[in-house]
């Protein structure tokens, strides 16, 4: 019956009818087909958001613990200050700087060898034993970073608000050495809050409207960091990393002991060197019912498409076929763009269909919060390794400048000297060195006290350059000793100047002590093998035969 009913119709009917079948069939088994890929591959793509959130905190942190770890032993290596005292001024200053310079810094404090407090921010602890705590240990031995704890010492000492979680910190901490000897441990105690601030800065303005929550493990599995609301419920519960441990690397369904059934990707710190890899863990999750918002109205969005586009003719269905092929390759090659770093790759706006430009939309504000949050994070980079390199410029300078007088000190001076001697066997140039030392200095320290002395130094530092050229350098090596760098200048002319000098010290009286005199030692460049070492001596040589002349005078090595 139904043949023959079939064959009362046209050809054209029968075709369009057969045709239409075809259409109708194919158009729901493709539309079925099509949205189950599009559906699986958004909730891939959700994966994948996850990991790259879990993978930019993972990198901000481990470069937040290295920073620390480095700067950690920059201030331990400023041996300069060190050598000033423990409890000195500068000690404390530069601890101080060092707080203020660095944000969520709760307490940075010198103990001595024997675990004893000298120095510190705000005075805190001074004087209290610090021998037990792992940060000192440790610390003795080399640099170190310990893991999170909480605040045993300083917990009732800091000011918290009220209401605030108990204080808990990571520790840094390095070995200060004088002169290649221990003289004790520098340590920082950085605030665990600082974790919380770098989550927040990488999640979007509507995370908690996502759902989509951050959390840290330690080494062992056990929460370290997570939400304030969660982490009493979590951490009473026994949630521990092991349980979220991700097949193949990759995002997956975890049921956390919360009672969340969440889209969970966890990923590890990468190692920046051995001593700041704690082996912290982040695990980002999302609950199921938001993590795959996106793609639970594809399959019968698909379907309805693909019943209403067996109603179509085949030629309009092959175009539309055609249009919606060209639009997912265009979508495709802009991903493929963007995930291989492409200059300036964008994810356009199609409009083929409701669904492709629903799917085009999000995949395109994704990629422009994904690119937003990697250039906030390589500018943040960027910050801070601009201010390293200017901390380590600055202490640079500490290293090779006399602090009082603002001259160079010996090892700034004994840079110079050698660039001076290559330039002078080069050019095949004379060269001098005068060395000056101050009379009965050490009488004017007895009886009338340091600070004078420090003050005639001061003054001494001032006068000496105003009777040198601009090419010659003059730096403070000891107490009240002096020596001055004369390029391209013979024995006679370095005498010249040594007494010209001399004459213009005794010349101008000191407020404070009256006339002062110096005793001077000259000693010049003999041939192109000389070396710093030995002119430096016979300059000593000949000073100390200034000395024993009877002092006020110059003489020379022969």
């Amino acid at each position: 019956m139904f043949a023959a009913l079939f064959a009362r119709n046209s050809l054209r009917t029968q075709i369009a009818l057969l045709f239409g079948a075809l259409v109708a069939a194919t158009a729901v088994l493709v539309a079925l087909g099509f949205g189950e890929w599009i559906q699986r591959d958004s909730q891939r793509e959700a994966g994948r958001a996850l990991q790259l959130i879990a993978s930019n905190a993972a990198r901000t942190l481990a470069d937040g613990l290295h920073e620390r770890a480095v700067q950690t032993r920059v201030l331990a290596a400023a041996e300069p200050v060190w050598r000033k005292g423990l409890e000195s001024p500068e000690v404390q200053g530069m601890l101080m700087r060092v707080q203020a310079g660095q944000q969520h810094t709760a307490w940075v404090g010198m103990a001595d060898t024997q675990g004893k407090v000298r120095a510190a921010t705000k005075g805190l602890l001074v004087g209290q034993s610090v021998a037990a705590r792992p940060w000192f240990q440790k610390g003795l031995e080399g640099p170190f970073v310990g893991d999170v704890h909480k605040a045993l010492l300083l917990e009732r000492l800091l000011e918290r608000p009220p209401g605030a979680e108990p204080a808990r910190f990571v520790d840094f901490s390095a070995p200060v050495r004088v002169d290649g000897r221990l003289v004790g441990v520098v340590g920082m105690h950085g605030s665990w809050e600082w974790t919380g601030e770098v989550i927040e800065s990488l999640v979007a303005s509507d995370a908690a409207r996502a759902g989509l929550e951050v959390f840290v493990f330690d080494r062992a599995g056990d929460l370290i960091y997570a939400p304030r609301e969660r982490m009493q419920t979590l951490a009473q519960a026994g949630q521990r990393a092991a349980a979220l441990d991700p097949a193949n690397g990759r995002a997956q369904v975890v049921d956390w002991l919360d009672g969340e059934r969440a889209l969970s990707a966890r990923v590890q710190l990468p190692a920046r060197d051995g001593v700041s890899d704690l082996g912290w863990q982040v695990v980002a999750r999302q609950p199921i019912a938001q993590a795959y918002a996106r793609s639970a109205g594809v399959l019968p969005v698909a379907l309805l498409v693909g019943l209403a586009a067996a109603g179509v003719a085949a030629l309009l269905s092959w175009l539309l076929a055609r249009r919606l092929s060209e639009d997912l390759q265009t979508l495709a090659r802009a991903a493929s763009n963007v995930n291989a770093g492409a200059h300036e790759a964008i994810i356009p706006l199609l409009g083929s269909s409701r669904e492709v430009f629903k799917l085009s939309s999000a995949m395109a504000h994704m990629t422009e919060r994904m690119l937003q949050a990697n250039d906030d994070m390589e500018e943040q980079v960027r910050l801070r390794t601009q201010q390293l390199e200017r901390a380590n410029q600055e202490l640079d300078r500490q290293a090779r400048t006399d602090a009082l007088t603002g001259l160079l000190n010996r090892r700034g001076f004994e840079a110079q000297i050698g660039f001076a001697l290559a330039l002078a066997a080069r050019n095949l140039q004379p060269m001098s060195v005068v060395t000056f030392d101050i009379d009965h200095f050490k009488r004017i320290n007895d009886s009338q006290g340091h600070a004078v002395g420090d003050a005639v130094l001061q003054r001494l530092a001032r006068l000496l350059p105003q009777h040198l050229r601009a090419s010659d350098i003059v730096a403070r090596v000891g107490g009240e000793e002096f020596v001055a760098l004369l390029p391209n200048t013979d024995t006679a002319g370095a005498m010249k100047v040594a007494q010209t000098l001399l004459d213009a010290v005794a010349a101008a009286p000191d407020p404070d002590v009256g006339q002062i005199t110096l005793s001077a030692g000259v000693a010049s460049l003999r041939n192109l093998q000389d070396t710093r070492a030995a002119l430096l001596q016979r300059s000593d040589e000949a000073l100390y035969a200034a000395k024993q002349a009877g002092r006020n005078r110059v003489c020379m090595t022969p």
